[in-house]
């Protein structure tokens, strides 16, 4: 069943802009909730992507589980009507201009700062929007480079990481590997260490040939390195 939504609150729903956001905050004024089954319907292969324009924005919107009909366990987003509504609608993030994106991605290399992908590159807030705001004044790289792949596992680390959820502490963001792969300590809070690294052009035979003396031995790409990694000692 649909909520009872205030006047000014809907007026605010009406006067957003981004498509995906809107398309989750009419569906949830209409009905109530919307499902990931239905954004994908809708042609939204990332649903958690469309919530979180909407979170972007200060609508507060929450994420409970219930049944498709085949009985499989899907996300429904509803609105949080318990929270305040006075910060729905805010300025939200940035928008950035065509010149100041270009800037920042020539300023990384034009590549993914996670895998090194060069295609499908997007700008991305270090620590999140929804932990940090827009932008962190003392930060002098408040933003990153990534490829659409690597955005989207970002989101999805953050978005069942304790602190992205509940304690929301910047400091705690800095040090994650999804803030920070060169020097983290570890990653969505867990106790991790990882690296992403791509291969291309004339290494990709460098490294075909390391998977190759390795399959020989009856061992993975992943245990080379870590026997690597552990003779460095």
């Amino acid at each position: 069943m649909a909520q009872r939504l205030p006047a000014e609150f809907l007026k605010r729903i009406k006067a957003v802009t981004n498509k995906r956001a809107r398309i989750v905050l009419d569906r949830i004024a209409k009905n109530g909730s919307i499902t990931t089954e239905e954004l994908k319907n809708l042609g939204y292969e990332h649903p958690p992507r469309a919530r979180m324009d909407a979170l972007d924005l200060g609508f507060p919107i929450i994420t409970r589980r219930v049944k498709n009909s085949a009985g499989k366990s899907i996300a429904a987003y509803s609105f949080d009507l318990s929270r305040s509504l006075g910060n729905a609608g805010r300025m939200g993030r940035l928008s950035f201009p065509k010149r100041e994106r270009e800037a920042i991605i020539n300023n990384a290399g034009r590549k993914c700062q996670m895998c090194g992908a060069t295609h499908d590159l997007q700008v991305d807030h270090r620590v999140p929007y929804q932990v940090a705001g827009e932008p962190l004044k003392d930060d002098k790289a408040p933003y990153m480079v990534l490829c659409g792949s690597c955005n989207r596992r970002k989101s999805w680390a953050c978005e069942h990481c304790e602190n992205f959820a509940r304690l929301k502490r910047v400091d705690i963001c800095q040090s994650c590997y999804w803030a920070n792969p060169e020097e983290h300590t570890h990653a969505a809070m867990k106790a991790v260490r990882r690296v992403d690294v791509v291969w291309q052009g004339d290494e990709a035979r460098s490294f075909d040939e390391f998977r190759d003396r390795l399959r020989k031995k009856g061992k993975t790409v992943e245990a080379g390195i870590r026997e690597i990694a552990r003779s460095r000692k």
